[in-house]
């Protein structure tokens, strides 16, 4: 019996090694394919003296620094082939004076595309449509090449925030941003002061808000809520939830249990809108930026209620990160549910194609109907700015896609035309039945 366990295990280990390399062909088509970015966060154009402060409404570069991974190092090689693809750099090297000579290629490029420099990045990423998160679109962020996803956190704190953003550093900087949010959409409602009570408020604002997004071009909306607090949005009553407002709307920063009941029943009132308007909801899972993240809250496990809710069927959940970090594993059963999605954004910059081949194997052992593409690329600086995060992000995709559809392959739980149709369902199909998309390639 021993002996027949070992080799069980070399017969799995050989297996697992033939399915380090994709295979030349399945890669060649994956390669043409023109992918639908589920998750993404694209600068828009700005003249010299602009600053785009939109591309999330909860940036993490002003947070105390912590120190990079090591794919999103300068060192990583996939920067130096970025830089060949996007701007055909002619060197092997990164010094001073060719990474200057870079610098100004791509100065010249964006003067020469000018509002037409985004699509031109998507092009040259292998991108039909992004998704974009922003606080607004502007500049060159045009549809169909580039489609809306606002934040709407803000709706779920209407209350003072003050003690929940004293918790930490990192939450007094999200706290102040999120206040700064819901006194915007306020404005665009014109909505003066808060209204008196919880009716009146959903009636007034997130109703409205949510309608306001859905006719001014959004897509789907996103929550950053494990940036606030846990995923954790336990059933709550209306009239629990409306006895805290009246409470404390005027005066006072409610107790943080109290505040949790309103915060749990305008998500769900939340979710339930925007079923009705065809939105889905998009909800940040595992890891996050800053070092005083509360990952265990960011647990995709923690919206099982939420999940569970017969009356949110007609409400559509996208995981986006697929609970990267330590939840990835969590994520294939709640695929089970008829609307739950999962993407493979942050991971792309998170890990190497043949760590993140491993959890797409996984999830596409289960149910590859539900699985989205997704680069998660921000705005950077210099030589690594979004172009290359870009090309580096969907490079990452693109090889762990076809690493573990070759190890599909070889196993035998596949046929080589449905790992060419997975792959395309993967990057690009799914997104395109989940938001009633025209196919047009």
């Amino acid at each position: 019996m021993k002996f027949l366990g070992v080799i069980s295990v070399l017969l799995i280990g050989a297996s697992f090694a033939r399915a380090q390399a994709p295979d030349p062909a399945l890669m060649a088509e994956i390669r043409k394919i023109r992918a639908i970015d589920n998750h993404s966060h694209p600068p828009r154009v700005v003249g010299a003296s602009e600053r785009d402060d939109e591309f999330d409404a909860l940036p993490c570069d002003p947070l105390e620094p912590t120190v990079a991974n090591t794919i999103t190092r300068p060192e990583n090689p996939q920067y130096l082939a970025a830089w060949k693809a996007l701007w055909d750099y002619p060197y092997d090297d990164r010094s001073e004076a060719h990474v200057r000579e870079l610098l100004a290629t791509k100065q010249r490029i964006r003067a020469e595309q000018g509002d037409h420099f985004p699509a031109w990045v998507l092009d040259k990423l292998g991108i039909d449509t992004e998704l974009a998160n922003r606080v607004a679109m502007g500049r060159g962020l045009n549809a169909p090449r580039f489609r809306w996803v606002p934040f709407d956190d803000a709706l779920l704190f209407p209350l003072d925030n003050e003690a929940l953003g004293s918790e930490t550093p990192d939450k007094k900087f999200f706290f102040g941003r999120e206040n700064m949010l819901l006194a915007r959409y306020r404005k665009e409602l014109d909505v003066g002061a808060l209204p008196p009570t919880l009716a009146e408020y959903v009636a007034h604002v997130v109703t409205p808000e949510l309608e306001r997004q859905k006719q001014t071009g959004a897509i789907a909306i996103k929550f950053e809520a494990a940036y606030l607090r846990s995923l954790d949005f336990e059933p709550a009553t209306e009239q629990d939830a409306a006895a805290v407002y009246a409470k404390y709307v005027r005066a006072g920063a409610p107790p943080k249990n109290e505040y949790t009941r309103l915060q749990d029943y305008l998500f769900r009132y939340i979710a339930t809108e925007a079923g009705r308007l065809g939105l889905p909801v998009h909800l940040h899972t595992g890891a996050g930026c800053g070092g005083y993240f509360y990952l265990s809250g960011s647990n995709p496990l923690q919206l099982e209620s939420v999940l569970n809710d017969a009356r949110l069927r007609k409400t559509t959940f996208v995981l986006l990160h697929g609970g990267s970090g330590p939840f990835t594993q969590n994520i294939a059963p709640l695929l089970m549910k008829p609307n739950v999605y999962a993407d493979l954004s942050e991971q792309t910059w998170l890990l190497s194609p043949r760590r993140l081949a491993e959890v797409l194997r996984d999830w596409l052992e289960w149910y590859p109907e539900k699985v989205l593409f997704g680069t998660d690329l921000y705005p950077g600086s210099g030589a690594y700015d979004w172009e290359e995060i870009g090309w580096q992000t969907s490079e990452t995709a693109r090889q762990a896609l076809g690493i573990a559809l070759t190890g599909m392959l070889q196993d035998g739980e596949i046929t080589l035309p449905r790992a060419s149709e997975i792959a395309r369902m993967v990057l690009r199909g799914n997104a395109i039945k989940l938001y009633n998309l025209i196919d047009r390639h």
